[in-house]
């Protein structure tokens, strides 16, 4: 039996979706059929279609968005029927809307739920832990993005989590499973970072949820090698297994990835971190690539790649000086965050009256690895400062207590 044949529990298509089916088929033809077929104009095409035909629900235009549908309650209906999410533990869920759905079923079932962080900002997952007795309605509200904001702890590096099953949004798919997304990349960019972390891997399924007007033929002269592809295809109507055989990102891509993206994202300094330590390439696009470890201070103007230096002359710090904390944070927001991003320290002494905190490691190498990952870092609204703490000589003409940690002054950022 073919793999992407339609369930036979299903109900009959309507005219309406049998329609929709039709119009993917040409698209499918018009796709193959036209030189200079861009991924762009397949997602044009489909979220112009979409407006048209009031297909779309809140938040509309669907542009530039994974859109959500009518029907997609109805379409994460055959989630919990699948194999795949019966045999699994751990389930990571896009945050979108039209997942809603999936995200409900995994809580009702118990499983443990995962939801990237909003943009990869400040770290890779949460997972979203329902108040002790919650019932139905409360485990929908969970579902929610403001139950994912409200019920969520982030979830560090160092957790050693393993992913069963994945399930992200789509504009476009494809019956043998090739995926578009917003043209962002998050979702590409989230699988390659599970597997580099080894939290999955080729053999971890994949589901997306879509209209059927969503599934549409795709050339395969657009897919890129760091382009993730699906399993499953759940629409209102049909599940579609796609039998995919192309191989999904074996990780990170490090020559795609920018300085900025770096900046943005501090998880990636993270990841990027051990990679560099286990012996990996890791030049970025714009042809950056990792310092030697014997280096002066840097100057102000350095890329936000590199993390500062200790002062020349001084002793190698074990202890990080974080500077230019919100006014109201709390040390348990900057502990959450410090874990998510797998640089907990040893020992946090929290200043919050100076909006600082100083963060003491195992040994200078670990400190300067979390300076490293820390460089952009943002706490609510402000960018955090972030160096070395010099540790003084008793002969230093500088002053102060012996063996007491300051702010490197030569390290860029390191006023309080």
């Amino acid at each position: 039996m073919d793999p992407r044949t339609r369930d036979p529990v299903l109900p009959c298509l309507t005219s309406h979706t049998a329609s929709c089916m039709a119009l993917g088929m040409a698209w499918g033809l018009w796709a193959v059929s036209e030189s200079g077929i861009s991924k762009q104009d397949i997602r044009e095409r489909i979220w112009d279609y979409m407006e048209s035909e009031n297909l779309a629900d809140f938040p509309r235009p669907v542009h530039h968005r994974i859109p959500n549908f009518k029907g997609a309650s109805r379409a994460a209906e055959h989630f919990p029927r699948l194999q795949a999410f019966r045999a699994a533990r751990t389930i990571k869920v896009n945050p979108d809307a039209p997942q809603k759905g999936a995200r409900f079923f995994v809580l009702d079932s118990k499983k443990t739920l995962l939801v990237p962080t909003p943009r990869l900002r400040t770290g890779l997952f949460n997972k979203i832990t329902p108040p002790p007795g919650a019932t139905k309605d409360v485990l929908r509200k969970c579902a929610t993005s403001q139950g994912v904001r409200s019920y969520s702890t982030p979830v560090g590096l160092e957790s050693r989590l393993l992913v069963d099953l994945v399930v992200v949004g789509s504009v476009a798919v494809s019956e043998k499973g090739w995926r578009i997304g917003k043209g962002e990349g998050y979702a590409d960019l989230e699988y390659a970072m599970m597997v580099s972390m080894g939290a999955a891997s080729q053999a971890t399924p994949v589901v997306t949820i879509v209209h059927d007007c969503q599934v549409v033929d795709i050339p395969e002269a657009l897919l890129e090698d760091h382009d993730l592809t699906v399993d499953y295809i759940l629409t209102p109507t049909r599940v579609i297994a796609t039998g995919c055989a192309r191989p999904k990102p074996a990780g990170i891509i490090w020559s795609k990835i920018s300085c900025e993206m770096m900046r943005q994202m501090p998880v990636l300094r993270s990841l990027r971190c051990r990679e560099e330590q286990a012996g990996k390439d890791v030049t970025l696009r714009d042809g950056h690539r990792p310092l030697p470890r014997v280096q002066a201070a840097l100057s102000p103007g350095r890329s936000p790649c590199d993390p500062p230096r200790p002062e020349l002359g001084s002793v190698p710090s074990d202890t990080v000086y974080v500077g230019n904390l919100p006014r109201d944070a709390r040390v348990s927001e900057l502990k959450r965050a410090l874990g998510a991003l797998g640089v907990a320290p040893l020992r946090l002494t929290w200043q919050g009256a100076q909006h600082r905190a100083f963060l003491r490691y195992q040994d200078p190498a670990a400190a300067q690895h979390a300076v490293s990952c820390l460089q952009g870092f943002r706490l609510g609204a402000n960018t955090v400062r972030v160096s070395l703490a010099r540790q003084q000589t008793a002969g230093d003409p500088a002053g102060g207590r012996t063996g007491g940690p300051h702010p490197d002054r030569c390290s860029a950022g390191a006023a309080p």
